[in-house]
């Protein structure tokens, strides 16, 4: 019964760990990621711009920042690439398949920055650019948990993770905006 209790305790108040992978790249330009309409997303392409990663959901609170987002590239897609990353990871919010969430996403928010497969951003099938966005052994920034959809990760012109800004920091936030403009 005690041990049952401790169990308890430690799943609904700590965090499980995230997996630990050899094969997570040491740089943001190692990584090539599937497209979520197919053909691979080449991160060594971005060198030079910066690269704001979203993990995304269409049923979700905070799916309108998909508008956001799209408004944000198109103003600064000459120094800035989005990726967006849909996951289904917080209370199933993202249930469907990758031509599911491309028609989604070009019908009701004119997306045009580039989309990734659907894959998981936190627990034991964590996607490896995502244990290197949250663990500093991997970012050299700082360990980080993936809290919810629409939480943002900023990686300067040099590959180097800068900042972090969780689901309720809208995308055109003076803050967000501070950080790109920097």
């Amino acid at each position: 019964m005690f041990l049952s209790i401790l169990l308890m305790f430690k799943f609904f108040f700590f965090a499980p760990e995230a997996p630990k992978d050899d094969k997570v790249p040491k740089s943001i330009y190692d990584f090539k990621v599937q497209g979520l309409t197919g053909g691979t997303i080449d991160f060594s392409k971005y060198k030079g711009k910066k690269i704001l990663i979203v993990n995304t959901a269409s049923k979700c609170g905070y799916t309108p920042q998909y508008e956001d987002l799209q408004k944000l590239y198109e103003t600064y897609k000459s120094k800035l690439v989005i990726v967006g990353f849909p996951a289904n990871d917080f209370m199933s919010q993202e249930p469907g398949d990758n031509d599911d969430i491309a028609a989604f996403c070009k019908k009701n928010y004119g997306v045009t920055f580039p989309m990734a497969a659907k894959i998981s951003v936190k627990g034991k099938n964590m996607a490896p650019i995502y244990q290197w966005l949250t663990q500093k052994e991997y970012n050299g920034y700082d360990n980080t948990s993936v809290k919810w959809n629409f939480q943002k990760y900023l990686i300067n012109e040099k590959g180097e993770l800068v900042a972090m800004f969780g689901s309720r920091t809208k995308p055109m936030d003076k803050e967000v905006i501070a950080a790109i403009e920097k």
